[in-house]
């Protein structure tokens, strides 16, 4: 299963990640005017600064999501490929997978009373939030993948000083 890593030492904090899942979630399909659309489009990913680093807060596809366990009514559930899938249409908005998420992942969607998640943009080859990243701190990968390419990188690093 193919899922979005964060590497936080390649972020700077652009927040090109954000726009773009917000470009991608809008009705318009353009960032210019989310902002006029109601309800206003929200990011997926949230990336925040603490001290002199970043972090982004985004859905880790967990194989035991603590968010699917807490939805009372079914909204949250796994695909047949593993990923965890949220029915906005099934939502209730009591957002206990807002609370029961260890990442911050799931995210309330306020003005539509309901919950959120990244959903993969399963429509594209690859997340919009990844090809925005221009420093390569998003990862869109299978897990062998992504060891692979830390391995290398510390590989790399170790070999350049």
């Amino acid at each position: 299963m193919r899922k979005i890593y964060y590497l936080p030492e390649q972020c700077n904090g652009c927040l090109a990640c954000e726009a773009a899942c917000i470009e991608k979630k809008s009705v318009t399909k353009s960032i210019f005017m989310a902002n006029l659309e109601r309800p206003a489009p929200q990011a997926r990913i949230n990336v925040e600064k603490f001290g002199d680093h970043y972090w982004a807060s985004l859905c880790q596809q967990c194989t035991e999501a603590m968010c699917v366990g807490a939805c009372m009514t079914g909204a949250m559930q796994y695909c047949e490929t593993g990923e965890v899938f949220h029915n906005i249409e099934q939502c209730v908005g009591c957002w206990m997978c807002v609370m029961v998420c260890p990442f911050g992942a799931v995210v309330p969607l306020e003005e539509v009373k309901k919950a959120g998640k990244c959903d993969l943009c399963k429509d594209e080859k690859t997340p919009p939030c990844v090809i925005a990243c221009i420093h390569k701190a998003l990862c869109y990968c299978t897990p062998e993948e992504y060891e692979m390419k830390v391995a290398g990188d510390r590989h790399a690093i170790s070999h350049h000083w």
